[in-house]
């Protein structure tokens, strides 16, 4: 058993929260305040923290906007929402540089006035040098804690346009910062391995289930239905941000081998493009179209609202991460969230989220052979057999290892520690 499992347990977070209540007093958290700066996006991951610290009685600044925006943000006691962004839209090159330039002057701004003693960055705003090395200082010289939450550690070497400037401003912010939290064991080694970051810097939280998404009692028949698949065929779903790393196209050759040999079968994209990857969805889209296959996938290259993201879970019988490089996924949180079963590559943490047999299977790669073999082994099992039955279990095992209760409580004993100078 791998200690990020361990490292997780319930028992390890009910003791980590009574540690929290021995080490905070009342009159420590009077008046605290926290500012999330969200970078405008990941509505998801800000949105859950946010209930989670208003919760145990933080007051917050929640710095966010159109799409960090929500009912919840406006009516939960103590928090405060200020729409520093605006929209994130497309639009023109001189509209965009005045967004921003306005959007900098804001925050510039609102950090000189603010009372939140901590300043918790959930993400980078759009000019990440400047983010990185004078807003920080800025922020220091104003006498802020700063805390970083890390949810890639170098997305330039993920990305494959990794340079010296981005290990350089990466390195100056993580130097900058008084704590960062990641997400996995092997992002806290990547931390002291790639930019030397003392280890008692750096907390392992589990990456929050994604409850920002609307569950109703639409059932996997009717969300079948709904898009036009049958009640028995077994349908496969790959849902997120589209990005070369995530290994769509070895998915796509997955499903055109295992439909040149069984029928049956349905496939999912419920897929965001992202600009600067044209090209790549262009050729995943020219394989699917020369492919008899092709009658068989259902292609959703769109952003999916939090409101439209429920009929693809419930419509799928396993998601899948044919990913060739990750840290973590909150994907795969959210698929549990729904109570689906993950299939992925032995890539990152996923085989400490993954229970064979239980929540799903790992493929060896994210080759073609392997993944059709692991999404086979899938279909062949009792996890599948008795899918409704074991939806259930899917949940509570996330619920139990990534609610936002146990990320509040670490969080809450960060901050605790870094306002008492510990």
């Amino acid at each position: 058993m791998t200690h990020a499992r361990t490292s997780t347990s319930p028992n390890h977070w009910d003791s980590g929260a009574q540690s929290v209540h021995r080490r905070i007093n009342s009159s420590l958290w009077a008046g605290t305040e926290i500012a999330l700066l969200t970078g405008g996006f990941d509505r998801p991951y800000a949105y859950g923290l946010a209930m989670a610290l208003s919760s145990k009685g933080l007051g917050l600044d929640v710095i966010g906007s159109d799409e960090i925006d929500s009912p919840e943000m406006h009516t939960t006691p103590k928090v405060k929402f200020l729409n520093l962004h605006g929209s994130r839209r497309e639009a023109s090159l001189a509209n965009r540089i005045w967004r921003e330039l306005t959007f900098y002057l804001r925050l510039i701004r609102y950090a000189k006035t603010a009372t939140p003693r901590i300043f918790h960055i959930l993400w980078n705003n759009r000019l990440q040098v400047f983010d990185r090395t004078l807003l920080m200082l800025y922020y220091k010289l104003l006498g802020k804690k700063l805390v970083l939450t890390a949810h890639n550690v170098n997305a330039g070497r993920r990305d494959l346009n990794d340079s010296p400037l981005n290990r350089l401003t990466l390195k100056i912010q993580y130097r900058l910062v008084d704590h960062i939290f990641v997400h996995t064991d092997q992002m806290k080694a990547a931390l002291s391995e790639e930019f030397a970051i003392r280890e008692e810097k750096v907390t392992v939280i589990p990456f929050g289930i994604n409850n920002s998404v609307p569950s109703t009692d639409l059932t996997p028949e009717e969300a079948k239905r709904r898009l036009g698949i049958k009640n028995m065929e077994k349908t496969i779903l790959f849902f997120g941000a589209l990005r070369p790393y995530k290994g769509l196209e070895c998915l796509v050759a997955a499903f055109q081998r295992i439909s040149a040999a069984h029928k049956g079968y349905r496939l999912i994209v419920a897929a965001e493009p992202k600009k600067g990857d044209e090209q790549y969805l262009c050729d995943i889209n020219k394989t699917i179209e020369t492919d008899p296959s092709r009658a068989h996938i259902i292609q959703r290259m769109e952003f999916i609202p939090d409101e439209g993201t429920e009929v693809y879970f419930k419509a799928a019988d396993v998601l899948v991460l044919p990913y060739k490089q990750i840290f973590q996924s909150g994907v795969l949180f959210l698929s549990y969230n729904f109570g689906l079963p993950v299939v992925a590559t032995d890539v990152g943490s996923f085989r400490d989220d993954i229970v064979e047999g239980t929540t799903g299977f790992l493929a060896r790669s994210c080759e073609a052979g392997d993944l059709a073999a692991a999404i086979e082994r899938y279909f062949d099992s009792d996890l599948f057999r008795n899918l409704n039955a074991r939806r259930h279990a899917i949940r509570e095992f996330a619920r139990a290892r990534n609610s936002w209760e146990v990320v509040g409580t670490s969080t809450c004993d960060v901050y605790a520690r870094l306002l008492s100078g510990s």
